[in-house]
């Protein structure tokens, strides 16, 4: 994969990966940084938009949760939804922080959005974590670290 369309399947592996659809991003961001020719840091750049704006999809479907919840369509279960609102209440928006981690990530940017996390607050805490562990996951795949 050259060019342009590296970096739009990058971006769109992110974004997906973010939200409550089964996707994995990493492994189209490490593959890339060892095939050579990409930019490294604008490849975490590109993976960490796209992962922050799936995100935001996530935190869209917490404010409208009251309204859709239950329906068969909705992507958050009850008890992955019941699991991240009490981690959610337990450390409030810091747990925000633990958004890239796989499992309890994405249901918690759903309760951020269902317990009316402010939007800034959001974007800040969850940029700082998805593009913390693009880095990482860069550095190591580079071999930096």
């Amino acid at each position: 994969m050259t060019g342009l369309s590296a970096y739009a399947a990058l971006f769109l592996a992110a974004f997906v990966a973010a939200t409550l659809l089964p996707a994995q991003s990493e492994t189209v961001l490490a593959g890339l940084l060892v095939a050579g020719g990409h930019s490294p840091v604008l490849l975490v750049l590109v993976a960490g938009i796209g992962n922050v704006l799936g995100s935001l999809v996530n935190y869209a479907l917490g404010r409208a949760a009251l309204r859709f919840r239950g329906r068969r369509w909705f992507p958050a279960g009850p008890a992955a939804l019941a699991r991240a609102s009490r981690w959610y209440g337990r450390y409030g928006r810091w747990s925000l922080l633990m958004s890239w981690a796989p499992f309890i990530g994405d249901p918690l940017t759903v309760a951020a959005g269902i317990l009316r996390e402010p939007l800034w607050s959001f974007l800040l805490l969850v940029a700082t974590a998805k593009f913390a562990r693009y880095a990482a996951l860069a550095a190591i795949t580079l071999q930096l670290v």
